[in-house]
């Protein structure tokens, strides 16, 4: 693979990259959608009780925004070895690199982790309250799989990508913790 020096975050991306981008700015990919489609099996749930996070996931008509993440030159390598231990853990995302369109109208090419359908962790057209009841309930490795949407959301929204389905899927979750419908294990 050639050398890419930007990376596209369309979920925890955004709000905790892991490393320190030397520019930042607000970005478009075309023929993809934010899905919460992946179940978490390590970072928001466990195999027991699977979490769901969000994936990149492959819709010819839609266009996702996020955020496009350029890597210093000297870290590099480091980062790229931190970025694929996080996210190819599972094999579940697919390293794939992809045009962006950056808010100043710039076109880049960004490494972006893309859902693998074919992977066993892929859950593709759950519905929102079938989603809502996954994420009240799981927690992983890396803290409670409510606290990653509700961080999601947040940030879409401070940095002018409010995602109305975000919005709408913690709503759900929220009553569901505030109720204790369903409580954690």
């Amino acid at each position: 693979m050639r050398r890419i020096d930007w990376v596209f975050g369309y979920g925890s991306l955004i709000w905790d990259p892991g490393f320190s981008p030397v520019e930042t700015a607000r970005a478009w990919v075309t023929g993809y959608a934010r899905s919460f489609c992946l179940r978490s099996v390590q970072h928001r749930g466990t195999q027991a009780r699977p979490g769901l996070v969000l994936g990149l996931d492959e819709q010819p008509d839609a266009e996702c925004g996020g955020v496009a993440l350029r890597i210093a030159d000297h870290d590099h390598d480091e980062v790229l070895a931190y970025l694929r231990a996080r996210e190819l853990v599972t094999e579940a995302y697919q390293e794939t690199i992809l045009p962006l369109r950056l808010e100043d109208g710039r076109q880049v090419e960004a490494l972006a982790y893309v859902m693998r359908r074919d992977h066993v962790q892929y859950a593709g057209g759950l519905a929102l309250t079938e989603q809502a009841r996954i994420i009240a309930q799981a927690h992983g490795a890396r803290g409670a799989n409510a606290d990653y949407l509700f961080n999601t959301a947040a940030h879409l929204a401070q940095i002018g990508l409010g995602d109305s389905v975000l919005d709408d899927l913690s709503a759900q979750v929220r009553k569901l913790l505030e109720t204790g419908a369903n409580p954690r294990d």
